[in-house]
């Protein structure tokens, strides 16, 4: 099992690209099975969970072809071409669905063409309960018969799906997602209301659009569909990751480094930069993307995880390093997911003063984090201890790297070409 090895304290400089956002590229991914015809997506970041999804579309008869590369602001993201003529299966099966969540998402899509779906129950990361009882809530008001039996859902809707006014119980991306696709080809007007906003569904909802969709309310929490007979082709290029560029931004910080983050925008980040810049951390946007930098103390500053255009609960494990090197103190609250403080006893074990009460975590700066062996519990979590380990003084060892290699390309290589001492130990026993 591979580690990464870091032995902090190096002031970071220089630039780091960042790449297409995977949440993005997963529900476009899927949207292919929406039409006969080839849907383009440049900018793909190369992750596992990309890698997940490809298998799984090829599984239900997408044909996957990669044509090379394209330049993306300075960025060499991937081009891959989906054509999805006429799936020969209709089953998601469970040795890739358990891999990734984002597997459900091919559910709107193969009922509102096919009408008929079978899904495995889905996998990921154990950080809280994600109830796609929500997306099968929904997909029932629209016409669709679903049974969960044998650990798979198994979905049909013989007179295939009609609108619906649909109001969602709780803010749900995924399930937003998944509505949003099999609106597309529902007969009549479906209405779905108290959507989620990230842009990453705003990034879905234009290259649907892109493809023959006819979509109002872009943007916001009201999404209203023509349902049209089919989609056709489309070429479109994954948004900037939003999330990535966070991380490194907080790299920034933690190390006292400047950091030019390329290939991404300031609108995607304003939350995290506006409570960063209350940290003492300073942005600008420069040509080409963001600069970061940080030249004083880091300020200990309240927070809490809310959906978009709040603090992203994706940002939290990362921002609570931080936090945990901060002047001061802090409680960081997290809102979306009740099993997202798995990374607290692992920065502890790096001299964090972290103490977690119900849903929310006491920080208290100290003056510095000591390198050790920690492991692994997420993708986020994952990225923290990297960051930790940046910022800490001597050597630390992160174990279960898999995880970073669903959401982070090329990590090691990015923050080394800007000075960090990190290296990936291939086959590395655990600790």
């Amino acid at each position: 099992m591979d580690r990464i090895h870091i032995r902090g304290g190096q002031r970071l400089r220089g630039s780091i690209q960042i790449g297409g956002a995977k949440n993005a590229a997963l529900p476009l991914m899927a949207a292919s099975l929406l039409s006969e015809e080839t849907l383009t997506l440049s900018n793909l970041p190369h992750l596992v969970d990309i890698t997940t999804m490809t298998h799984l579309l090829a599984e239900l008869g997408v044909e996957v072809g990669m044509n090379g590369h394209a330049p993306n602001g300075g960025h060499v993201g991937r081009v891959f071409e989906l054509t999805a003529h006429d799936v020969g299966k209709t089953v998601a099966p469970y040795e890739v669905v358990r891999k990734m969540r984002a597997s459900v998402l091919v559910l709107g899509p193969l009922l509102a063409r096919y009408g008929k779906g079978k899904v495995s129950l889905p996998g990921g990361c154990a950080i809280g309960t994600r109830p796609v009882d929500v997306h099968l809530g929904a997909l029932e008001q629209m016409g669709a018969e679903i049974e969960l039996k044998e650990g798979y859902i198994v979905a049909h809707a013989p007179d295939g799906l009609h609108g619906a006014h649909i109001t969602f119980p709780m803010v749900s991306v995924g399930a937003t997602e998944n509505l949003l696709m099999a609106a597309t080809l529902a007969k009549g007007e479906t209405v779905l209301s108290n959507c989620a906003r990230e842009p990453e569904i705003t990034d879905l909802a234009n290259c649907l659009v892109a493809m023959g969709a006819q979509i109002e309310g872009i943007g916001t929490d009201t999404l209203r569909v023509q349902g049209v007979d089919k989609l056709h082709g489309a070429k479109y290029s994954v948004l900037p990751d939003r999330i990535e560029t966070g991380s490194y931004a907080v790299a920034a910080a933690v190390t006292g480094g400047d950091l030019t983050l390329l290939g991404t925008r300031m609108d995607l980040i304003e939350s995290v930069a506006d409570v960063m810049r209350k940290c003492g951390v300073n942005f600008e946007e420069v040509d080409g993307g963001v600069r970061v930098w940080c030249d004083g103390p880091i300020r200990g500053v309240d927070v809490m995880t809310e959906p978009f255009p709040a603090f992203p609960t994706d940002m939290q494990a990362q921002f609570m390093v931080m936090m945990a090197v901060s002047d001061g103190a802090s409680m960081i609250t997290e809102s979306i997911f009740e099993n997202r403080f798995m990374h607290v006893p692992e920065l502890n074990r790096m001299g964090a003063d972290i103490n977690v009460h119900g849903r929310s975590a006491i920080v208290r700066g100290v003056n510095k984090l000591s390198g050790a062996p920690v492991m692994a519990t997420d993708l986020r979590a994952s990225m923290s201890l990297v960051l930790a380990g940046l910022a800490a003084e001597g050597e630390t060892i992160v174990n279960r790297v898999y995880h970073l290699d669903r959401g982070y390309e090329a990590l090691e290589q990015k923050l080394s070409a800007c000075g960090a001492i990190i290296e990936r130990e291939k086959g590395a026993p655990a600790e």
